[in-house]
């Protein structure tokens, strides 16, 4: 009697959920690779508003959370079904286009590249060539890896790439157009001044223009730590 094709098992990467078959080392790495928007979220964002608190950088922020909402939304109207291994990564119950993944990491490197060419905030534009070899290809293993591992199809995370890099562009028009004109009524706020927001946008040189403050504070009194 022919026994059944039994499908390989599967093994998550712990405390994620993130599913690969068991043995594949290059499955074990992609797994790892679709898990950087959280490490952006909760690490990237979460430490810039410890120690940062720009006010670009909440805009950034505040940009993908809309993208997400925005992906939802697309993904409820056109409830396109996931690949057909969606069944062994338990996954049917939700909608495959567009690829969520895709369009965060998409809208992240095409609004981090916006920031980067116009040296808004810390960043210069020799980093250009950085964000280039390094954020792109980042979004490039994301989007492959959701296919590799059976969660998207291709034409769904061209269409998450699509639209991230759309709304990317989009928003980040928004914000330095209208939202910029803002910034210094909100530094200027009850709330900005508890908070210690602020933007440095108009700043050429921000680190050095830090650094020299920082120095400087070292001669006067009043800025020292009393302990």
């Amino acid at each position: 009697m022919a026994t059944a094709d039994v499908p390989p098992s599967l093994k998550a990467v712990t405390l994620t959920h993130v599913r690969y078959q068991r043995g594949d080392q290059l499955g074990h790495l992609l797994a790892w690779v679709s898990l950087i928007p959280v490490f952006i979220s909760f690490g990237g964002f979460a430490s810039h508003f410890i120690f940062r608190r720009e006010l670009q950088g909440f805009m950034f922020a505040l940009g993908l959370l809309i993208s997400q909402f925005i992906n939802e939304t697309v993904k409820t109207t056109v409830q396109q079904s996931r690949p057909e291994t969606c069944e062994l990564l338990e996954i049917c119950d939700s909608h495959g286009w567009p690829s969520s993944h895709s369009q965060y990491m998409f809208f992240f490197a095409v609004y981090l590249t916006l920031l980067t060419y116009y040296r808004i905030g810390v960043l210069f534009r020799k980093q250009l060539l950085m964000v280039v070899l390094v954020v792109w290809p980042l979004a490039l293993l994301t989007m492959y890896s959701r296919v590799y591992l059976g969660y998207h199809t291709v034409v769904q995370v061209f269409a998450g790439a699509a639209l991230g890099s759309f709304l990317g562009v989009g928003w980040f028009w928004v914000v330095n157009k209208y939202l910029r004109l803002l910034f210094p009524a909100i530094e200027e706020s009850a709330f900005g001044r508890f908070f210690y927001l602020k933007d440095t946008s108009h700043i050429p040189n921000v680190l050095r223009f830090e650094y020299e403050n920082a120095r400087g504070a070292r001669k006067h009194v009043s800025y020292r730590r009393s302990d």
